[in-house]
C-alpha cells in the first residue's frame, strides 16, 4: 500500500484529503501498527477507501488485512476466588451467638445506667393547671416508673406494679397549688407544681 501511494505521488495529506482518513491512521496501516488503529470493522473500511483511491485490488488487500490483523483480545473478568469467603461452621456460629449475647447484655445495660442517673419520668393527669377544685380535697392520679416513690405535699403515695399512682389529698381554703414529688432509687427528683383555685361553697 505504500508503495502504491508512492507510485501515485500522494503525501499523507493529500491521501487523507481524498479518502478522509487521518494522516495517523494511514501512516499506522502502512507501518502495521495495529495498537493505533480502531476495531477491525473501521479499519476495513478504511483498507477499502484508500484502495479505491490508489487503484489498487481491493480483494488482494482486504485479504491482506485479514491475514496481518491480530484478533483483539477479549476482556473477561476472571472467576471469583471463592476460596477466600469464610466457610460457615459450627465455631463461628457459637463466636456470632457469644457477640450477639454481649450486645444485648451490654445495651441492658446501658439503658438502665441511663435510666439510673436520669430524674424519672412522671406522667401527672390530675390536677391540670389551673385546675378549678370544689370542696376540701384534690383528686391526684398519674404513671411513673413501678420503683419511684411519689409523695404529694409530702405526703407518701403507692404506686403499683404498673407504676401508677392516685391519691385523694385534703387542702385547706388557702391552698394555691399541690407540689407532686417523685424520687428515684438513684436519689434523682423531678418535681412537678400544679396551681390550683379553690372554689368556694
Amino acid at each position: 500500500m505504500e508503495d502504491a501511494r508512492k507510485e501515485k505521488k500522494y503525501s499523507y495529506g493529500e491521501l487523507e484529503e481524498i479518502t478522509k482518513i487521518k494522516s495517523s491512521f494511514l501512516t499506522a496501516i502502512e507501518k502495521e501498527d495495529w495498537q493505533s488503529l480502531p476495531s477491525f470493522p473501521t479499519v476495513l473500511g478504511f483498507i477499502k477507501s484508500i484502495s479505491s483511491a490508489l487503484d489498487i485490488d481491493e480483494k488482494m488487500t482486504i485479504a491482506v488485512l485479514r491475514r496481518d490483523y491480530p484478533p483483539k483480545k477479549l476482556n473477561i473478568n476472571p472467576k471469583p476466588d471463592i476460596s477466600s469467603k469464610p466457610a460457615w461452621n459450627p465455631k463461628l456460629t457459637f463466636i456470632l451467638g457469644i457477640v450477639s449475647v454481649a450486645v444485648v447484655i451490654l445495651g441492658y445495660l446501658t439503658f438502665q445506667y441511663i435510666k439510673f442517673t436520669l430524674p424519672p419520668k412522671v406522667d401527672l393527669v390530675s390536677p391540670t393547671e389551673g385546675q378549678v377544685v370544689n370542696g376540701n380535697s384534690v383528686l391526684v392520679f398519674g404513671s411513673t416508673d413501678m420503683d419511684v416513690k411519689i409523695t404529694v405535699d409530702n405526703q407518701p403515695v403507692l404506686v403499683d406494679e404498673e407504676g401508677k399512682f392516685s391519691t385523694d389529698i385534703e387542702i385547706s381554703s388557702e391552698a394555691t397549688e399541690v407540689v407532686i414529688k417523685a424520687i428515684s432509687r438513684s436519689g434523682k427528683e423531678t418535681t412537678i407544681v400544679r396551681k390550683i383555685s379553690i372554689q368556694q361553697i
